[in-house]
């Protein structure tokens, strides 16, 4: 197991540096430094000088790759790309184009993103996965029809409408909680309560048809009519026998998942003035911060394939022709 991880370790380095090149290549082929320049200076009239002086002051002057004007290796690393994108392989995030320090804002914005992310991935996962066995206990019946056509219902309405009508129903009408903002602490919870239910009832229509199709594979196998056969009861089957096979394509699913736990969630973030890494990145997207958007669309693929292996490893405690293999 141990050479397993080492070598799924070893095949990432190329993707990581794949995903550096061309997130760089990308922000470069839309924008030159000196159009960040002038959305950053914000000067209609924005003087050639002005422009060079904030080019060398955030060291956007040089070649994108290569500098053939200097000398021996300096033209490789007299470059835009070795001075901004390599040092991201080692997790130094450096500078925003404002001057921030780009990890101390990802350290401090995590936790309210993590604050929103985990509950609603950790309760929305039991959620989905219990209303789908009911649907299968009960398959067949007018309670299996009605849940499939309510869950085809809800995945056809767009988040905004979960996230505009809450806000609308449980703060301005009931006066629950805030409409937005967001504090430390236990007084976290009122601002984040409602951004995870609606996030779990947003999700329901779409995971509960998908965990259902996984369910009802299961269910006609061979095993489970044997398990019928011996007296147990239905519940038992679903949860004891069904569920623990049904759950190698679940473990899939969930692994795309994993990078929004940190990252967080664009929309939820927006709408509810929660300054997590969802906020910080559209922002970033806005001011045309390369720094910030090149070290989150980085973050996000370590955590890509850090998930790849968790969901490996996990495939092991489910299915046991894993670990003989």
């Amino acid at each position: 197991m141990i050479r397993y991880i080492i070598r799924r370790l070893l095949y990432a380095i190329p993707i990581l540096v794949g995903v550096n090149v061309l997130t760089f290549a990308l922000f470069f082929f839309v924008n030159t430094p000196n159009d960040m320049a002038r959305f950053h200076l914000g000067i209609k009239r924005v003087t050639p000088q002005a422009i060079t002086e904030w080019k060398i002051e955030h060291g956007y002057n040089d070649p994108l790759f290569y500098n053939a004007r200097a000398p021996g290796i300096d033209k490789l690393t007299r470059t835009i790309f070795f001075q901004h994108s390599v040092k991201l392989l080692v997790f130094d995030f450096g500078q925003s184009d404002s001057g921030r320090d780009i990890g101390y804002d990802i350290r401090q914005r995590m936790w309210p993103s993590l604050a929103i992310q985990v509950p609603t991935f950790v309760v929305g996962l039991a959620v989905y996965i219990s209303v789908a066995l009911m649907t299968v206990f009960f398959r067949g019946t007018y309670l299996d029809l009605g849940g499939v056509i309510l869950a085809v219902v809800m995945m056809s309405i767009s988040m905004l409408f979960y996230v505009i009508g809450g806000q609308y129903l449980f703060s301005k009408v009931l006066r629950l909680v805030p409409i937005s903002g967001y504090d430390t602490g236990l007084s976290a919870f009122k601002f984040v309560v409602l951004p995870v239910v609606l996030g779990i009832v947003s999700g329901i229509g779409a995971s509960m048809r998908l965990y259902r199709t996984f369910f009802l594979e299961e269910a006609p196998r061979d095993y489970v009519r044997t398990a019928r056969a011996k007296g147990l009861s239905e519940i038992r089957v679903l949860f004891r026998h069904v569920l623990k096979n049904a759950m190698i394509p679940i473990l899939t699913g969930v692994v795309v998942v994993i990078p929004t736990l940190f990252i967080g969630g664009l929309i939820m973030e927006s709408f509810f003035g929660i300054p997590g890494l969802g906020a910080y990145t559209i922002d970033a997207v806005r001011s045309q911060d390369f720094g910030i958007v090149h070290a989150m669309v980085y973050l996000g693929a370590v955590l890509y394939i850090v998930g790849l292996i968790m969901t490996d490893l996990a495939y092991t405690l489910v299915d046991p022709r894993v670990r003989l293999e």
